[in-house]
C-alpha cells in the first residue's frame, strides 16, 4: 500500500513536470517573431526534442539561425525547390511535393509501405487539416491520412477513419481504395 502511494506521488510529479515543460516551450515560442514562428513550425518537424529545446533557448535570431545551420536543418530546407519551400511555410501539401518537403510539413510518417523512392504509402495519424500545425501525432487515433508517393513525390493523399470492425476486411476501410 505504501509503495502504491509513492507511485502515485511520482506520477503526479512527472505529470506536473511535463505540463511545465510544455508551458516553457510555449513561452519560448511566443518570444519568436511571427516570421520565426512560421519557420519554427517547419523546422520543428525534423528536429529532435533536444534540438527543439536548444533552438528555443538561443537568445537572438542570429543565434537561432546559426544553430539551424549547425544541425543541418537550414541546408536541408534550402535544398528544397522554391515551390516546396513555399508550400511548407504556408502549411499545405500539394501534388508533386517532394518526400523531403513532406517531412518538413508533417514530420515522419507513423508507418510506411512499399518501395522507398519508387511507390510508397505513408500513413500519418491525425487529419490533413491539423498535421501542418501538430505533425504526426501518436495520440490521434480518430483519423489518418494516407499519402501515396510515386518516384519520391506526393501523388495523392486521402483522409480516412480506420475501420474497427475486424469482420469488414478491406471493405470497411479506405486502405484498399
Amino acid at each position: 500500500m505504501k509503495r502504491m502511494s509513492y507511485l502515485w506521488r511520482f506520477a503526479g510529479v512527472m505529470g506536473a513536470m511535463i505540463i511545465l515543460a510544455g508551458c516553457a516551450q510555449q513561452m519560448a515560442m511566443r518570444r519568436l517573431t511571427p516570421t520565426e514562428q512560421q519557420e519554427f513550425r517547419a523546422y520543428s518537424k525534423i528536429m529532435t526534442a533536444k534540438q527543439t529545446r536548444t533552438y528555443l533557448a538561443q537568445d537572438t535570431p542570429a543565434a537561432r539561425v546559426a544553430y539551424l545551420t549547425k544541425i543541418g536543418a537550414m541546408q536541408r530546407f534550402q535544398a528544397l525547390s522554391a515551390l516546396d519551400q513555399t508550400s511548407v511555410l504556408n502549411g499545405f501539401i500539394r501534388k508533386g511535393m517532394s518526400a523531403e518537403a513532406l517531412h518538413f510539413l508533417w514530420g515522419g510518417p507513423y508507418y510506411t509501405e512499399g518501395r522507398p523512392g519508387q511507390f510508397e504509402n505513408w500513413i500519418y495519424l491525425g487529419s490533413s487539416a491539423s498535421l501542418a500545425e501538430t505533425g504526426n501525432d501518436s495520440r490521434s487515433f480518430g483519423s489518418q491520412v494516407q499519402v501515396l508517393l510515386v518516384d519520391g513525390q506526393v501523388d495523392t493523399w486521402m483522409d480516412f477513419v480506420p475501420s474497427t470492425n475486424d469482420d469488414a476486411g478491406d471493405k470497411g476501410s479506405c486502405r484498399g481504395c
